[in-house]
């Protein structure tokens, strides 16, 4: 992998673990010219990518602190420069003494995700391989991490390079044609041009389905309980946490906040959201729980609408009117087992009813797959790309390039800046095609140390 840019003249250091105690603190070093950085630090020559003992050494030749040095001469190296790693007691304070030292002899602090930027500006790692360090650390659930674990190791970006790469041939194809415009339709069948494009095509919509599954592993979905005082909200949240988490009671207007806990269906993690029973109330700590409850509707991707199946009387009207009607919604309704139902899918005019008990957990298997359905999550096994939205936004760019190639196919100008046009849609994913400006948003959300 070529390297993007001419190496960072600078070097620069990190404390590379979590703040806080621990067993082991690393601070990691990065630029060039280290070997000479290292002896002074420790006293002793360094050996390339060997661990050594070593005693970390302040200006006046007293111990820091002691452990084991690393030194990797680039370019085989993480960022592809010269890089120090000392290990050392995991102090935050022996941790601060460490760093200081290291910016005594010439480093500088170094920003969050500079490590990481530096590997992608030197071709240790396209862009999608270096986000995918940063949602590795982020993963919230096991699904998640091995699919961050496979964009790191770039099966990503090999798929997108596939296709890139046929849309590459495709294009020089169409492009040296171009001059003989007499043989644009005999170009078309012997190239087999129309059959190429739509395997293509299939092959962007196959990568699109399963990015847009790793996104639901990534971010997961917001869903926010809905309904008045005393028809389950509270219980439901327990059930689906598997403990108690909220305070269950019969005093209507028991739950006053938002409550959130996070909980994992088929990997994907779901974020239920617990909020105040919604009714006019004149209780001044009620109405504010109930604003904060609108606050979280209107944040939500599912909306689950609980009503009491035990009384025979319809929900409030004035609720059901106020919902976002662009927010996916589930009728819930909740204590069947007082009525001795059994739990139930009802569907009627596009709008799904389940009938579940909190209490007992009857139907909680029916609100997990609904919950999975408007997900629009089916099993890919281990296939999927934890990919973020941009990366949705390249591929749907990409893909749109696509259709419009194959309905221009007999212009043969226009299918092949279309067949570019895709092209660079998904060098932005790999950092082919990518402003310096979105490097430096992506970057600034990593921690500090990668």
């Amino acid at each position: 992998m070529e390297a993007r840019a001419a190496r960072q003249p600078d070097t620069i250091a990190a404390i590379a673990t979590a703040p806080g105690r621990g067993g082991i603190g690393v601070v990691r070093v990065s630029g060039s010219g280290l070997r000479e950085f290292a002896r002074t630090l420790t006293g002793r020559e360094p050996e390339a990518r060997v661990a050594r003992f070593a005693r970390f050494l302040d200006e006046a030749g007293e111990a820091i602190d002691e452990g084991l040095c690393l030194f990797f001469p680039g370019p085989a190296s993480f960022t592809g420069e010269d890089v120090v790693e000392l290990q050392g007691h995991g102090g935050p304070v022996v941790m601060q003494l460490l760093l200081q030292r290291c910016l005594q002899l010439g480093a500088r602090l170094a920003e969050p995700g500079e490590f990481t930027r530096r590997a992608f500006l030197n071709g240790k790692l396209d862009l999608a391989q270096a986000e995918g360090v940063a949602d590795l650390i982020e993963a919230s659930t096991a699904a998640a991490a091995r699919s961050a674990v496979r964009s790191l190791s770039g099966r990503f970006s090999e798929e997108i390079n596939r296709v890139r790469d046929g849309l590459i041939d495709l294009r020089m194809l169409v492009e040296a044609t171009l001059d003989f415009p007499e043989e644009e339709i005999e170009f078309l069948e012997k190239t087999r041009a129309l059959p190429r494009l739509a395997e293509l095509r299939a092959q962007l919509e196959g990568v699109l389905d399963r990015a847009r599954q790793g996104a639901l592993l990534r971010s997961g979905l917001n869903v926010v309980l809905v309904g008045e005082p005393n028809v389950g909200k509270s219980s439901l949240l327990n059930q689906l946490a598997g403990e108690e988490r909220a305070i269950v009671t019969e005093i209507a207007g028991t739950t006053r906040d938002a409550l959130r806990e996070t909980i994992q269906v088929e990997g994907i993690p779901l974020h239920i959201i617990d909020t105040a029973g919604l009714r006019d109330t004149a209780d001044a700590v009620e109405q504010i729980g109930i604003e904060r409850t609108w606050r979280e509707i209107h944040r939500a991707d599912v909306i689950l609408r609980l009503i009491d199946a035990d009384v025979d009387r319809a929900p409030t009207a004035d609720i059901d009117a106020r919902l976002p009607a662009d927010v996916e919604r589930i009728v819930v309704a909740n204590k069947i087992d007082l009525r001795g139902e059994e739990p139930r899918r009802v569907e009627s005019n596009g709008r799904v009813s389940l009938h579940v008990s909190a209490r007992t957990g009857a139907g909680m298997d029916l609100l997990r797959a609904e919950l999975l359905r408007i997900a629009g999550w089916h099993a890919h096994g281990e296939d999927v790309f934890l990919a973020r939205e941009r990366h949705l936004l390249a591929l749907r760019e990409a893909l749109a390039h696509v259709i419009e190639a194959g309905e221009q196919a007999r212009a043969l100008e226009l299918l092949a800046e279309e067949l570019r046009l895709a092209q660079e849609s998904l060098g932005e994913i790999t950092g082919e095609f990518t402003a310096d400006d979105l490097l430096g948003v992506i970057f600034s959300r990593f921690c500090i140390g990668k």
